[in-house]
């Protein structure tokens, strides 16, 4: 054995030089420089948020509606709700303290043994039934209206997990990206509010109906956004959609209302609505980012004019 182990040394020192000079050789030889080409990342110039605008402003009063679908519910919240539960609040208030001082002990020392009385019992049983038929009648009509989409212009897939959000552009090629709350002190140099901003905003073209797919790898989570008067749960192994169209450029904030663990606080969601040529540059960039050829539409040639039509084909020559 140690025979062997002293030729293998010896084999190894004869051919030491050669592989030393072959390596300097290889580290002498000229390298060709290398060009790269470079690739645009999909990003925006991002929109400033305005205060009042798709946030919290720290109130009582729902935040401003910016779809028609929030508009419609905040008007039956104004106009049918809040006045019915005020009333109602009224009403019993002034009920209460009348019976209060009218069968006090002092006025009415001897009590009733009155045990039933037909009138009260019916008014009490229809007048409630009544004020459920009118509230039941713009709430049926706002439900028909949000669960009745028009056809959508773009789909994007809301994928939730613990704790941020993925988003996918399947009817632009299927680019995916993750959205990841901002910390406090990369909020402050953006500007934004703490908490409510994201590094990668979910985009969409203003004007447009966007229908929302929305899905979990985990656990529960949901999906909504309180200025648009959408919210819809994100469940594993299930799809759910829900749609909304904003008519005003401009960034929206929302976050998961689904209690999906101990970070559950830290889930929010930004949507960035802009002019429909900035989309289509940033759609065009996300997907040369990731290597995605767009769909070529073939060109269509454009109808004949009714001169054209009328006009007398030539006869062929003989």
């Amino acid at each position: 054995m140690r025979r062997i182990f002293q030729i293998l040394s010896a084999t190894g020192a004869m051919f030491a030089p050669g592989i030393v000079f072959a390596q300097e050789a290889v580290a002498a030889a000229p390298v060709p420089p290398v060009s790269a080409t470079e690739v645009p990342t999909g990003t925006i110039n991002l929109t400033a948020p305005v205060s009042g605008i798709g946030q919290p402003s720290g109130g009582w009063e729902l935040q401003a509606p910016m779809t028609d679908i929030a508009i419609e519910a905040h008007n039956m919240v104004d106009y049918v709700l809040n006045p019915v539960m005020a009333g109602v609040t009224i009403f019993v208030m002034i009920l209460l303290a009348w019976t209060v001082y009218r069968y006090r002990a002092a006025a009415n020392p001897v009590p009733s043994k009155t045990s039933h009385n037909t009138t009260i019992e019916v008014i009490w049983t229809a007048v409630p039934a009544l004020i459920l038929l009118v509230i039941a009648v713009p709430s049926f009509r706002l439900l028909a209206n949000q669960y009745s989409p028009p056809t959508a212009d773009i789909t994007v897939k809301a994928v939730g997990h613990q704790w941020y959000w993925e988003y996918e552009y399947p009817d632009q090629g299927g680019f995916t990206f993750d959205s990841v709350m901002l910390t406090d002190d990369e909020a402050a140099q953006r500007g934004t509010p703490r908490l409510l901003d994201v590094d990668n905003r979910l985009v969409v073209p203003v004007g447009a109906t966007v229908k929302i797919l929305t899905t979990a790898a985990d656990v529960i989570h949901s999906f909504a956004m309180p200025s648009f008067y959408v919210k819809m749960d994100a469940v594993p192994g299930r799809i759910n959609e829900t749609w909304f169209k904003v008519d005003k450029p401009g960034v929206y904030f929302g976050q998961c209302s689904e209690l999906c663990g101990s970070r559950h606080a830290y889930m929010p969601i930004a949507v960035e609505v802009l002019p429909r040529d900035q989309f289509d540059d940033w759609v065009a960039a996300k997907q040369k980012e990731n290597g995605i050829e767009p769909a070529v539409t073939a060109a269509v040639a454009p109808a004949p004019t009714p001169a054209e039509v009328a006009a007398p084909v030539a006869a062929p020559a003989a």
